[in-house]
């Protein structure tokens, strides 16, 4: 009988820990996500949708002094302005050549801004809360993690850019070469 009691009062024990999470986000994060979209929604009115696509159509110009536009700056505008996952649509600027490499750029930037812009990927946000409570019980500052992580994701994109538009001009030359005859 004590095992059943045990049992029953685990089991409602993880309502009640759910519950508790739950008022915690709600009092916490929530209203933060809620204004930071807000905000930036307002920033996007201010600036001018035409401003910030004139960025999309700079990013599309041949050229390695491209690469970085293209690979960081437009994915992290993209990621900060529209968020996941309207992000990929500033692809539309670029030549289907680039569109491949820019998307793996602005798929793999909707984390490491996550730290000091929790606006740009809500639905992440609770794993960045989760490595952010580890790093403070741990005695480490937050704020340190969460720079580092966003330099380093300008890093690791504009390097997946660069690679996967070599891959995609690889794979189009393939497919325009004519196939061999069988003799």
């Amino acid at each position: 009988m004590e095992a059943l009691v045990k049992a029953a009062e685990w089991f409602i024990g993880l309502f009640i820990q759910g519950g508790q999470t739950f008022s915690g986000l709600v009092v916490g994060i929530i209203p933060l996500l809620i204004v930071l979209m807000t905000f930036v929604n307002a920033l996007i009115a201010l600036i001018g949708t035409d401003k910030i696509d004139a960025v999309g159509k700079l990013a599309a110009r041949e050229g390695i002094l491209y690469y970085p536009i293209r690979y960081m700056v437009l994915p992290f505008l993209a990621v900060f302005f529209l968020t996941n996952p309207m992000a990929y649509t500033m692809g539309r600027f670029l030549p289907e050549k680039y569109k491949p490499a820019f998307y793996d750029s602005a798929v793999s930037m909707v984390h490491p801004p996550l730290g000091v812009f929790p606006h740009v990927n809500p639905g992440e946000y609770f794993v960045w809360a989760g490595i952010a409570n580890g790093i403070t019980e741990a005695g480490y500052n937050v704020g340190d993690l969460a720079i580092r992580y966003l330099l380093v994701g300008f890093v690791v994109i504009l390097l997946r850019g660069i690679v996967t538009e070599r891959i995609s001009a690889i794979m189009w030359k393939r497919e325009e070469q004519p196939e061999a005859s069988a003799v």
